[in-house]
């Protein structure tokens, strides 16, 4: 008796089984130049269920706030609002952010968080996990182009390369992003070198360093062309403010190359290309997730 295929449900949410997607050259690759994509992870790439903890100032109590929430929120907690009564902690250890950070563990066996909550997101039958720039993150990551994760939490960099591995394992990604650099900003020793010592400097200074170090670090590895392209994406709205400055600045000192600067919404995106003496912004919708692909061909 002949075996039953197995179906394979259809579904706008259903693994991703691209193995023999073609891929694709740079837009500028008979130029010489290469298309670079910066990205953040959360609520960008992925929507985790890493929560954010804050403490109530009478009482200690804990309470729990989504990646989402926090960036909307943060700037009036402990001031007004519904959280005024409330303020963050910046202890690494027992703080507001302790589940964003490597932890020491006695237990060999014991997953860093970051680990555990992509495993988390996995496990679940939809895919709601996919943020608006997972497309983006796929394309970059099928066709190799030089990937930088520069991303708020202060993980290890090996943390933040073995979750985004189990994407790979479970067929989200076709193959291992090219990695060009890994920013995970609020990590003690990489919080020092990007801020030069100033415990004051914001997480968008320090992701604004980090772009920086980037594009230079692109540079030394591949080579000065005039046709390279930068690109990054952001949800947080300070972000991209100071990483919009960050992308004028860069092309005052490469004012041939191409910058660009992409802001998520969750169902829209604004697209802002850095010209010599201006910015363009389009806003191209979640229908059209294809027009921010287009930006790095």
């Amino acid at each position: 008796m002949a075996k039953k295929k197995k179906k394979i449900p259809v579904s706008t949410s259903q693994l991703e089984l691209f193995s023999e997607r073609p891929t694709e050259l740079d837009r500028n690759f008979h130029l010489g130049g290469k298309s670079f994509y910066f990205f953040d992870f959360d609520d960008n790439v992925a929507t985790l269920a890493t929560t954010i903890i804050i403490f109530h100032k009478q009482t200690g109590r804990e309470l729990q706030l989504s990646s989402a929430e926090f960036a909307t929120h943060h700037r009036k907690i402990g001031i007004d609002g519904v959280y005024k009564d409330f303020y963050i902690d910046f202890n690494d250890e027992k703080g507001s952010f302790r589940n964003f950070r490597d932890q020491n563990f006695s237990l060999k066996d014991k997953k860093q968080r970051f680990i555990h909550d992509i495993e988390e997101a996995l496990s679940k039958k939809d895919f709601n996990w996919k943020a608006p720039s997972w497309n983006c993150f796929f394309h970059a990551a099928h066709n190799q182009r030089p990937i930088s994760v520069i991303t708020a939490r202060g993980h290890e960099p090996e943390t933040i390369k073995k979750g985004i591995d189990l994407l790979v394992q479970d067929g989200h990604l076709t193959k291992s992003p090219n990695y060009l650099s890994i920013y995970p900003v609020s990590n003690p020793d990489i919080r020092e070198k990007l801020s030069a010592g100033q415990e004051s400097a914001s997480i968008a200074d320090l992701k604004r360093g980090a772009i920086r170090e980037s594009v230079e670090k692109a540079i030394e590895k591949y080579g000065y062309s005039d046709h390279h392209r930068f690109g990054m994406s952001d949800d947080d709205p300070h972000n991209v403010e100071l990483i919009t400055e960050e992308m004028k600045s860069l092309k005052q000192d490469y004012p041939q190359m191409s910058f660009f600067v992409i802001q998520t919404f969750s169902d829209s995106f604004t697209k802002t290309e850095v010209l010599q003496h201006r910015t363009r912004d389009i806003i191209t919708k979640k229908e059209s997730t294809a027009d921010q692909m287009n930006l790095f061909l």
